[in-house]
């Protein structure tokens, strides 16, 4: 007897050992998927793609598209606002909004219904942040991703066509120069010397025109432009709410509808004797007249 005891009481830790053994197993599979996932994340938003090099002649202009699913769409938008605004970039557009998926109401008593709501929350943003700042922003935003669905993330070298838009400047430039140097020196007639000077025009319209051109794509490549579309899952809201519709159960009991029934009946009576009582010259003389007639009219 004493021996099937300690062999069970062995039997016991051993099986608390296991279960304990397991249990940290299991602890250290969950910790290395979620710090796996994190991981995931971070290399999954970040991006070196055309990261330019200092020596680089290449001008790279740098855009981004991502879409994901956060834990708190709100919580997540002030905190990617708020590292866009700490790596020197600022956001353009931003579309926060709830939409409803459904809507109930149950009455569950006389004076209360319980309003039942299920919605879903995102929000759309767009942000320019500096170009050397891009990756570290994609980074800085893996920690709010819940689950990434997509990210696009392109560059275009546009070196060539700043340099094209530059050298097409300097031609309308010497251009312009030409024309003004003519009109000077050899325009004589009227007409001759307004021709002159509206194409002077047009070479000053296209040369300003050259320079708002190059002016956009420099700030394309030193600013690049980062659309997010953020969303969470379904959430449902239950709220209850007082009932105006059904005021049935504020009717007062019988008892004192009739009291105020007879109240109502005696101010009647009341109002009626008031008013016959305003009449008592037009009784006097009727009576006084009908007593006339009986006594003379009658003998």
């Amino acid at each position: 007897m004493k021996h099937l005891s300690k062999l069970s009481l062995a039997l016991l830790l051993l099986g608390i050992a296991f279960a304990c053994k397991q249990a940290e197993a299991e602890d250290n599979a969950a910790t290395e998927m979620n710090v796996a996932a994190d991981s995931t994340a971070v290399t999954t938003t970040s991006s070196n793609a055309a990261v330019e090099k200092k020596e680089s002649n290449r001008k790279f202009v740098r855009t981004a598209d991502l879409k994901f699913k956060v834990k708190n769409v709100a919580k997540s938008t002030y905190a990617i606002e708020n590292i866009v605004s700490k790596h020197g970039g600022f956001v353009t557009f931003t579309d926060l909004k709830s939409t409803v998926n459904e809507h109930d109401e149950t009455q569950v008593s006389q004076d209360s219904i319980l309003e039942t709501t299920k919605f879903t929350v995102d929000n759309t943003i767009t942000l320019r942040v500096p170009n050397t700042q891009l990756d570290t922003v994609l980074t800085s935003l893996a920690k709010e991703v819940d689950f990434l669905d997509s990210r696009l993330i392109k560059a275009d070298d546009v070196a060539l066509q700043l340099l094209s838009n530059k050298l097409a400047q300097k031609r309308l430039t010497k251009s312009q120069q030409r024309l003004e140097k003519g009109i000077d020196t050899k325009g004589k007639k009227i007409n001759d010397i307004t021709n002159a000077e509206d194409k002077v025009l047009d070479r000053e319209t296209e040369s300003d025109e050259q320079i708002i051109k190059n002016l956009s794509l420099e700030d394309q490549v030193n600013f690049s432009t980062v659309t997010l579309y953020l969303y969470q899952r379904e959430t449902v809201k239950k709220e209850l709410v007082y009932n105006e519709k059904n005021s049935n159960a504020y009717r007062p009991h019988i008892s004192l509808q009739i009291w105020d029934s007879l109240k109502t009946g005696w101010f009647m009576l009341e109002g009626i004797l008031a008013f016959v009582t305003q009449l008592w010259a037009l009784i006097l003389i009727g009576g006084l007249g009908y007593l006339g007639y009986k006594r003379f009219i009658k003998k």
